[in-house]
């Protein structure tokens, strides 16, 4: 099973009561890029996060994001430096009386001097945290891996569809072909002609040799054996390959395969129309690799 490299997942999870919420994204990479942003008291949960993602992908690049939300009742409590608070006081009656200032201070005043008041986050248990980050990571990731299934499905379609022209290109070669080597011949046939007709001489092993080397330099029998070999082995790897199984690697060097091939015939023919159908069968074949660029 082909899987793309495209996906997003999402989840949530609580411990006591304070919420989490967890996002899954990832994209094409070379290889496996795992970046992860946890709230404060998850910050030393991300080893443990980064196993879980490298146990579901294998390749690209995925970004992990946990953010805390309000959930039920209060995350933490407001406490109230008491001591502090009365020294604020007594120095406003001190003030009061040495300048003959009302010395009262209001509450909502005193509440809002520094450091009176502070929000005390609750402390949750590590392990807590822990058991019910893996959860949520876990059914965030399953979804992801899921979208890059269903991706990679539509490219397999896409990649079948674009084969099934290459390999009409491949036969349109070989039909050609035979018509540019014979067409190569009579050219020395007929300039053999002129020669004896000129001169009356004809040298019939020389023209023997020229019709065997233009033969075989016009030859592209290898290069199509090989185009159709990469064909059906880029085929069997997209409608074989095993779950998790990263096969971009391997797609891609055989585009890159293909690709020699398709220069190699278009350095060989002498001919027009192959020139044409090489440009196609190469734009088909570039197409092909940008597809490929998104499978893991």
């Amino acid at each position: 099973m082909v899987h793309s490299m495209t996906g997003f997942g999402r989840a949530s999870f609580q411990v006591e009561g304070q919420g989490f919420d967890v996002e899954a994204r990832s994209v094409n990479h070379r290889h496996l890029d795992v970046r992860i942003r946890l709230p404060r008291q998850l910050s030393d949960q991300e080893p443990v996060a980064k196993l879980q993602v490298q146990e579901h992908v294998s390749r690209g690049k995925v970004d992990i994001s946990v953010n805390q939300v309000e959930a039920q009742g209060s995350s933490g409590q407001l406490e109230v430096d008491d001591e502090l608070a009365e020294q604020y006081v007594n120095a406003a009656r001190r003030l009061g009386e040495s300048h003959g200032l009302n010395p009262d201070i209001g509450v909502t005043t005193l509440l809002s001097m520094p450091g009176v008041t502070r929000f005390v986050e609750k402390t949750l248990p590590e392990s807590a945290l822990e058991s019910g980050l893996l959860e949520g990571l876990s059914v965030a990731l399953m979804e992801l891996v899921s979208m890059r299934v269903a991706e990679g499905a539509k490219l397999v379609t896409e990649f079948d569809r674009r084969l099934e022209t290459v390999s009409g290109l491949v036969d349109a070669f070989e039909e050609r072909s035979e018509l540019v080597v014979e067409a190569a011949r009579e050219r020395l046939r007929r300039r053999t002609d002129q020669i004896r007709q000129d001169t009356g001489l004809v040298d019939e092993a020389r023209l023997h040799q020229e019709i065997v080397i233009a033969a075989d330099r016009l030859d592209i029998t290898e290069e199509l054996v090989r185009l159709r070999s990469h064909v059906s082995q880029f085929r069997s790897i997209t409608s074989g390959a095993a779950d998790a199984k990263p096969v971009g690697r391997q797609l891609d060097f055989l585009i890159q395969e293909m690709l020699r091939e398709a220069n190699t015939v278009g350095s060989k023919a002498n001919d027009a129309p192959m020139a044409h159908q090489v440009v196609e069968l190469k734009t088909e074949l570039e197409r092909l690799r940008e597809q490929a660029q998104n499978i893991a």
